[in-house]
């Protein structure tokens, strides 16, 4: 509602009384019955934050709403862009302190109401006489990504349910059925306790601090530590999306150095330049980015494994913790680079080039796998030598039996052969 396109009527007389013809109310007040019949009353009450007498308005929020009324003026709704019930954002549906805080980061200065009775009638006064001179709201002119993300895009009817019965809380209720409000016992917790001037200043507010730790927990995309990567990952596109639509979303956070469409993954990769650009890209689209009316999800690109860092991590993280020679690398001698786990021998580096078994010619004297092969076998020689030397066990006595006879028929020492 930053635009007051219903130019509500209202008028201020010489005694700071407030008369208006329409309340300034969000959607969700209002209920979900499009025919709503609202009881006026001029001055009959003051203003919970001005404390000056405006015009009340009540009415029955829905079908199984309860009965609710304004409780601001509409001068103080007006300053800080809430509904005179509620006192959420008119835009966002947020409360004050959000909103404030995302728009401060934007360099927009927060607008307060003094303490004092006189000041805050002056400061009111002034923001009277600016708002019929323009149109429209100071908090409509800056848009932060993250209240794009928490901004809340449907009524919550649920907040107009009926309130907590105090009698029945206390075990004194007879009403029964008939009872208008909720026969159920309060929970606790943190937003057990909400002050009304404290939303509409923004201060010291219960809900906007659950807000803001969600939004810090679960809406802010993370980068990775790794600062080589550049890169971000387009999911759930669709497929009809072309590459010159993905430069016109991200073009205006860096220079974008590739773009890689994947039209069968339905999916996207985008690398900038620097790795400042890609982050403010990830900040600034990450859960609010929409291509052709479809949301597409927004995360950070995984660094790709060379065929060098995977041969290197295979033949380090083998299994030579177990005593066995690690896997066979492609590039590589079978039984490992010399002086690695699980090799024998000093260090010595090994390029296939100079291997003749790897270029397919018959190795020199001296090197070479087989070279090494034979060296091992030299080595375990005398040990087998020795091995043969050494008498063998004799056997152990068999009794002497007949001939064999066939299955199933008894031997010459009575055992019978199957």
């Amino acid at each position: 509602m930053t635009d007051w396109a219903c130019k509500i009527a209202h008028e201020v007389n010489h005694e700071g009384w407030e008369k208006a013809q329409f309340p300034m109310l969000c959607e969700t007040c209002l209920g979900d019955n499009p025919y709503i019949r609202m009881q006026k009353e001029d001055a009959s009450t003051e203003c919970k934050i001005c404390v000056r007498p405006f015009t009340l308005f009540r009415w029955k929020a829905g079908t199984n709403g309860r009965y609710k009324a304004t409780i601001i003026c509409q001068s103080c709704a007006k300053m800080k862009n809430v509904c005179q019930t509620c006192l959420f954002d008119l835009e966002y549906g947020l409360p004050v302190e959000v909103r404030d805080r995302y728009l401060q980061e934007l360099g927009q200065d927060k607008q307060e109401l003094p303490e004092s009775r006189v000041g805050r009638d002056y400061a009111l006064q002034n923001a009277h006489a600016e708002g019929e001179n323009q149109e429209g709201s100071n908090y409509g002119k800056v848009r932060h990504p993250m209240l794009e993300r928490l901004a809340r895009k449907t009524p919550y009817y649920k907040r107009n349910e009926a309130r907590l019965c105090s009698f029945f809380v206390k075990g004194a209720c007879n009403r029964g059925g008939d009872c208008p409000f909720k026969h159920e016992l309060p929970k606790g917790g943190e937003l057990a306790n909400q002050k009304l001037r404290d939303r509409f200043h923004g201060e010291n507010d219960p809900l906007a601090a659950k807000i803001m730790r969600k939004a810090d927990d679960e809406l802010t995309l993370m980068p990775p530590e790794d600062k080589s990567i550049t890169t971000l990952y387009l999911g759930g596109m669709d497929p009809s999306v072309v590459e010159k639509e993905v430069r016109d979303k991200f073009y205006v956070h860096g220079e974008i150095r590739s773009i890689r469409m994947v039209k069968k993954q339905c999916c996207a990769f985008v690398t900038y330049v620097k790795r400042e650009e890609a982050e403010a890209a990830a900040a600034g689209l990450h859960r609010i980015l929409e291509l052709k009316g479809k949301k597409v999800h927004v995360m950070w690109g995984r660094p790709q494994k060379s065929a060098i860092t995977e041969a290197s991590a295979a033949m380090v993280g083998g299994s030579a913790a177990d005593g066995m020679p690690p896997a066979a690398v492609p590039g590589m001698p079978p039984g490992g680079m010399p002086g690695m786990a699980g090799s024998s021998g000093t260090y010595k580096p090994y390029y296939p080039s100079t291997d003749p078994a790897a270029m397919g010619n018959t190795p020199l004297e001296g090197e070479g796998i087989q070279a090494v092969a034979a060296a091992s076998t030299a080595k375990a020689a005398p040990a087998r030598n020795q091995a043969a030397r050494a008498p063998a066990p004799a056997a152990p006595a068999m009794a002497a039996v007949g001939p064999q006879a066939p299955r199933g028929q008894a031997t010459s020492t009575g055992a019978m052969k199957f």
